[in-house]
């Protein structure tokens, strides 16, 4: 029996739910998503989904929770109208970096936030750069985990550098796997920031690892939140000598200041995807580049739909 494939959103990323909806060749799902007065949300599907097979695309991004709430309502909803699947679809999955105790009585907020959208009847999870790979194992259904690398390498290929021209920098220890397989796809060579602060109230320590100097540093990057340790990383990197900076990242999330500390920054381009919405945002300069990952978030919904393997689409 084939269900029928239904793609729906909330209100978090209209802009790249429609992209994602003319990849696959059908329209967006007809729902009504709002707020009552009182600051309730209120769902209202205008289309009959008994035994579809349904996509809800919902980044839970700012307002993290008001997008999370409209996610799980919308989940509620589906399941309730004898929906054949749910699938919830976050690129840009909130709370991931509340992953583990890192003190005495805090949350592990990743995997509360995975147990709500199991609970509210999700049958799957399609989402993309987990800022901690461990968060699929919080889930106690299937997890499909894109990546947005394939999207930032092709666009990086379209400035035809020489790969002996450029090295791949990852801003922290962190973000060194991630830095060194995307180095590894463009043939460059790896360099890596170390940040310590050597005592207190005392300002950190920039330390460049590897060779930048007269070289295109390219630093990647999961998310830049408030852009400091992008920021200070690209500094470091222009007083060891690099001739041109830019900067990567899956999820803008871009809170706080971050906007100012870019533009005040040695970066020439800073390049991010559309996991997170920016179309109301009037304060991003020239300086702003924003790819699209609709097609690769389609391809794997077309993928996930047919049954077919989603591995392929992982580098």
């Amino acid at each position: 029996m084939t269900y029928k494939l239904r793609l729906f959103t909330g209100n978090s990323n209209k802009d790249l739910a429609a992209k994602m909806a003319d990849y696959l060749g059908i329209s967006l799902g007809d729902a009504e998503v709002y707020k009552f007065s009182d600051g309730e949300t209120f769902i209202n599907i205008n289309e009959n989904v008994r035994g579809c097979d349904i996509f809800l695309v919902q980044s839970t991004s700012n307002p993290v929770d008001k997008n999370l709430m409209e996610l799980l309502i919308m989940i509620d909803a589906m399941k309730r109208a004898s929906a054949y699947r749910i699938t919830a679809v976050v690129p840009y999955y909130g709370y991931a970096r509340q992953d583990r105790k890192t003190a005495s009585r805090v949350p592990i907020t990743a995997k509360l936030v995975a147990d709500i959208i199991t609970t509210a009847g999700a049958d799957r999870v399609l989402s993309m750069d987990l800022h901690a790979g461990q968060i699929q194992g919080f889930f106690n259904i299937p997890v499909d985990h894109l990546y947005a690398a394939p999207v930032l390498l092709d666009y990086i290929k379209t400035k035809n550098y020489d790969s002996s021209d450029i090295v791949v920098v990852s801003p922290d220890a962190g973000a060194v796997e991630r830095a060194r397989s995307f180095a590894k796809h463009l043939g460059a060579n790896l360099a890596i920031i170390d940040k310590r602060r050597i005592k207190a109230n005392v300002a950190e320590i920039m330390n460049v690892i590897g060779d930048v100097k007269n070289k295109t540093a390219i630093m990647l990057d999961d998310m830049i939140d408030t852009a400091g340790t992008i920021a200070q990383g690209a500094s470091a990197l222009a007083d060891n000598g690099a001739k041109e900076i830019i900067a990567m990242a899956t999820h803008g999330v871009l809170s706080g200041s971050a906007v100012e500390k870019i533009n005040n920054s040695p970066i020439k381009e800073l390049i991010i995807t559309d996991t997170i919405d920016q179309k109301n945002r009037n304060d991003l300069s020239g300086k702003f580049k924003i790819l699209s990952t609709a097609n690769i978030l389609g391809e794997a919904v077309k993928r996930i739909h047919e049954e077919d393997s989603v591995s392929s689409l992982f580098i």
